[in-house]
């Protein structure tokens, strides 16, 4: 038996002589050196395993270490602090230094063994060291099924989220469904924010599939677990295709994620998970939608009850105002001439990228969202 027959799917990202597969399988974190020979990495050179503190503890990078050792790579691990504030210019400097320091060279990959913040860290100095050496995404959370996808690699700045960045695809994404078995239920629901995000701009039928699930997608596993994330990815996988440097139709994917990465500027990138601050935003985005585009009466709630039926928020925290939210919008990486820009619905499974939306318009709806979902406590 082959190890393409051991998989719950693969999903390929066809982008000409870049083309590279999202592997989907249980106890892949232990055949990494073997998938490894299958993209034609070379086992000859240093490779640089990134990952964070939890995930560390977990064990996961220390398995996909032993799987390329079994392969004749010599492996530097480099552990950094867990949490989105790690995702900076600082950390990104230590991280050139210890790939230099290890003896990197334009033949070595670097792994990023973790969520979306080890992915973006990481890939980010792939991207730059050396002007690009290959990179691995081996994603350990339901989050970072989105942001392993794609190449979007990058890091913050104080005042605003992935702004510093690049576009620089991974050989290969493997995705070992078991690491989730780990994760507590309120990032299990935050990684399934980006589940129903690809399915309201893109795939209605999923979207009905996941609000008959309701709550029981918090506890999925084995083939249902697998597939549901290979479908996912899929949808990313082919809005990638379609637009790989974010020209046009790629720019769906920030659907909720202006009002998102305001909550989340706002709580110093420690109060929200992503998917939570993208939750609320979906649901603001909906209501924008039904006000700006005409999306049928109704979206909102229907995003709305599905949300909250999996734990994650979608409500905007009282103490909060309009300028508080409006400010971080205006540093936002999709404003274009400086008019605020959001992804929008004209109805469930198809989005619109929107420009020049009059601020009067977004304060308008931020209040119909506080009357619509009242904050609690």
């Amino acid at each position: 038996m082959s190890l393409w027959d051991e998989v719950w799917d693969v999903v390929w990202v066809e982008l000409g002589d870049r083309r590279y597969p999202i592997v989907v399988a249980d106890g892949a974190l232990d055949q990494a050196g073997k998938w490894m020979r299958e993209v034609g990495l070379s086992p000859g050179s240093v490779h640089l395993i990134v990952t964070d503190e939890t995930v560390d503890r977990a064990g996961y990078a220390r398995r996909v270490a032993a799987a390329l050792t079994a392969e004749g790579v010599r492996v530097e691990t480099a552990v950094v602090p867990a949490g989105e504030p790690t995702k900076s210019l600082e950390w990104a400097s230590r991280l050139w230094e210890a790939a230099l320091a290890a003896g990197l060279d334009r033949r070595s990959a670097i792994w990023a063994v973790g969520g979306g913040m080890v992915g973006d860290l990481a890939g980010f100095v792939a991207a730059t060291y050396m002007r690009g050496i290959a990179f691995v995404q081996v994603p350990t959370t339901w989050l970072a099924h989105d942001a392993a996808v794609g190449g979007k690699v990058a890091i913050n700045l104080p005042e605003a989220k992935n702004v510093v960045g690049a576009f620089h695809q991974p050989r290969l994404v493997l995705y070992d469904p078991t690491a989730l078995d780990s994760l507590s239920a309120r990032d299990v629901a935050s990684g399934l924010a980006e589940v129903v995000k690809h399915a309201c701009i893109r795939d209605a039928e999923l979207f009905h599939e996941l609000a008959e699930r309701g709550k029981e997608l918090l506890h999925l596993a084995g083939s249902d677990r697998g597939r549901l994330l290979a479908r996912s990815c899929a949808i990313k996988a082919r809005v990638v295709e379609e637009d790989e440097k974010e020209s046009g139709v790629r720019a769906h994917l920030n659907f909720g994620h202006t009002l998102g990465h305001s909550l989340e500027t706002l709580g110093d990138y420690r109060r929200y998970r992503h998917g939570e601050a993208v939750a609320v935003g979906m649901v603001f985005a909906a209501l924008l939608s039904e006000e700006w585009l005409g999306a049928p009466p109704g979206t909102a709630e229907r995003i709305a009850c599905l949300l909250e039926e999996i734990g994650l928020p979608v409500r905007i925290p009282a103490e909060f105002t309009d300028d508080d939210l409006i400010g971080p919008m205006y540093k936002d990486k999709k404003m274009i001439g400086g008019h605020l820009t959001f992804v929008l619905l004209e109805t469930m499974g198809r989005a619109r990228a929107v420009t020049r939306i009059p601020e009067e318009a977004v304060r308008k709806v931020l209040d119909r969202h506080r009357r619509q979902f009242p904050p609690r406590g």
